[in-house]
């Protein structure tokens, strides 16, 4: 299936359907994958990564690293490296002195508020983008890393409480 034909956003009414999409992505991630979430606050990234873990056999409860660098979820499976770069100045001197190398991992690395250290990032980075659409509706852009989307979503399948669209205008 070609890039172009995947859906560039789910769309939803439901907000448990975050935890549901981001499980259903967590079922199907492989090691070295870098996956960039962004959105406002409130739009959902560490509720996705709860999602994920879950997605991916993982039973600790997840919480937001936002005052430390990194958390590290163990399940059963591939491991979740968590960061959160809401204190920007942090995580890029982190990332400067070495620290990307945690980019090339054994496991899966989620990067909360990713826009606030994209350089610093692999160009093959997976994006997703959460966020609303007028006062019900819940929004999940994807981007970056077509070969994966195309992996994970290739036959437009049915995520509970999602909906394949074509991408609207940013709101």
């Amino acid at each position: 299936m070609a890039a172009d034909s995947i859906p560039l956003e789910y769309l939803s009414s439901d907000p448990e359907a975050t935890l549901a999409f981001a499980r259903f992505l967590g079922s199907r991630l492989e090691a070295g994958v870098v996956l960039a979430l962004s959105g406002d606050l409130g739009a959902g990234k560490t509720t996705f990564v709860r999602g994920l873990a879950a997605g991916m056999g993982i039973e600790d409860p997840v919480s937001s690293p936002t005052y430390t660098l990194m958390h590290t979820y163990l399940g059963q499976g591939l491991p979740l490296y968590h960061y959160d770069a809401w204190m920007e100045g942090r995580q890029k001197a982190l990332l400067a002195e070495g620290g990307a190398g945690a980019l090339e991992t054994d496991g899966v690395v989620v990067v909360e508020w990713a826009g606030r250290v994209q350089d610093q990032l692999p160009p093959e980075t997976v994006t997703l983008e959460l966020g609303h659409r007028g006062e019900t509706q819940r929004v999940v852009r994807l981007g970056g890393d077509w070969a994966s989307w195309t992996r994970w979503l290739a036959d437009r399948p049915a995520i509970p409480g999602w909906e394949p669209t074509e991408p609207a205008e940013k709101d």
